[in-house]
């Protein structure tokens, strides 16, 4: 697996949030020299707590879901109920790279109402991504996010699932 990078883009609710996302979509399906491995959609609940969508038609690698990628990306209290606390800690304290301001202003954001689009791409075709949710009206930045922490990521969250008895 190679780098990929973290696209993430601020919407100013989640209904525009999920304007984009089909948007991205239909781009992601017409134009096959663009590639979205995943897109998800974070936001708040309306009890305040965060909650992960997962939009695209491709998943980076079996068990490396977006929504564990974002979760990732906010701070560790907003995120705790999305992943298992265990998994969530270890994967923050090897992070992708994103310092605590970062995921304080998406905290924020996600507070003020906002929503948060995540796209996983190559690299080659992030300028592309944020172009495109700039016309959509998101704020985007691009993050790289290693081939080491994707299969980390994995490991984890597999480790995760199996430790974890379904719900009844």
């Amino acid at each position: 697996m190679s780098d990929k990078k973290l696209v993430l883009a601020i919407f100013d609710g989640e209904s525009a949030a999920d304007s984009a996302v089909e948007s991205l979509k239909q781009w992601d399906k017409a134009d096959k020299k663009v590639n979205m491995s995943a897109i998800g959609i974070l936001a708040l609940d309306e009890n305040g707590q965060l909650k992960t969508q997962k939009m695209g038609r491709r998943s980076v690698r079996k068990g490396a879901a977006i929504g564990t990628v974002l979760a990732v990306v906010t701070p560790i209290g907003l995120a705790a109920g999305v992943v298992g606390g265990g998994l969530l800690g270890a994967l923050h304290r090897k992070g992708l790279g994103l310092n605590e301001e970062y995921r304080d202003m998406i905290a924020n954001e996600l507070m003020d109402g906002k929503a948060a689009v995540g796209v996983l791409t190559d690299p080659d075709d992030a300028d592309q991504v944020m172009d495109w949710m700039v016309k959509l009206g998101g704020r985007p930045e691009a993050h790289t996010v290693s081939s080491e922490n994707l299969s980390e990521i994995e490991r984890e969250t597999a480790a995760e699932q199996q430790a974890t008895p379904p719900a009844a």
